[in-house]
């Protein structure tokens, strides 16, 4: 599919690899949809691509739909739909004779997973409508996952139990959509320039930086972005999760 002119919505695209996506896509002509929950950043990002902001919150299914209404308004409907928005949080399943907080877990599953569910359920109906393009094509989903998804470390359970439902919906969401001509892959990114590790000392940033085989860094969100693109433009991937993480295969801890 050829991004430029086409309607791209990003969700959690005020922040992190969302953003990176949002200029990318916006730089090669999309007209971008910002759907977050962090009002201020997302007008910001959205003013400075020429796009629209929509508050969403991706886990309500009447903040969905009133998403996708402003957006189509505003830009129409949405042919790509690339999933960013999601959080962490690191809690062990015991630690000093407590059990991991049962609500916290169901927290991360429902952002992380029901959340990346709920849009692309309500997108892609939408997306259906659509007439077809080339090789009767109608629409893209682009979601994120992690390498936690297979190398889950100490503490991330949560976490990497929602990326990997993401990871293990990829495929069957791809078929239940190939015959309406909509194409599902999925990213796993490694260790990320993100606000997740936004906080931490410049010592703990250089040696998950080294820890990465080649190349030494941790990757930037227009590296993300630049994948999800050519994600966008090739009608061949389909199905497919593709690690993006310098080949790095994460320790315990």
């Amino acid at each position: 599919m050829n991004v430029d002119g086409q309607t791209a919505i990003i969700t959690g695209g005020a922040s992190g690899l969302g953003e990176g996506t949002a200029r990318e896509l916006a730089e090669a002509g999309a007209k971008v949809a910002i759907w977050d929950i962090q009002e201020d950043k997302g007008m910001a990002v959205a003013k400075e691509i020429g796009g629209v902001f929509c508050k969403c919150d991706v886990t309500s299914e009447d903040s969905v739909l009133s998403a996708l209404g402003e957006t189509k308004e505003a830009l129409g409907v949405g042919r790509i739909l690339v999933n960013c928005a999601g959080t962490a949080v690191a809690i062990k399943t015991s630690s000093r004779g407590e059990a991991h907080p049962l609500d916290q877990f169901q927290r991360i599953i429902t952002i992380n997973l029901i959340g990346t569910f709920n849009c692309i359920r309500l997108a892609t109906t939408a997306m259906i409508g659509l007439d077809p393009m080339e090789h009767g094509e109608r629409g893209v989903v682009i979601n994120t996952a992690s390498v936690a998804a297979f190398d889950g470390q100490i503490g991330q359970v949560a976490y990497s139990a929602s990326k990997g439902g993401i990871v293990g919906m990829t495929l069957p969401v791809a078929r239940d959509l190939a015959d309406k001509g909509i194409r599902v892959c999925t990213i796993a990114p490694g260790i990320f320039e993100t606000p997740l590790l936004g906080g931490l000392p410049d010592d703990v940033r250089q040696s998950l930086a080294n820890s990465v085989p080649f190349p030494q860094k941790l990757g930037q969100p227009s590296e993300y972005a630049q994948l999800a693109r050519q994600i966008v433009e090739n009608v061949m991937l389909n199905g497919e999760t593709i690690r993006l993480d310098g080949a790095i295969r994460m320790a315990p801890r």
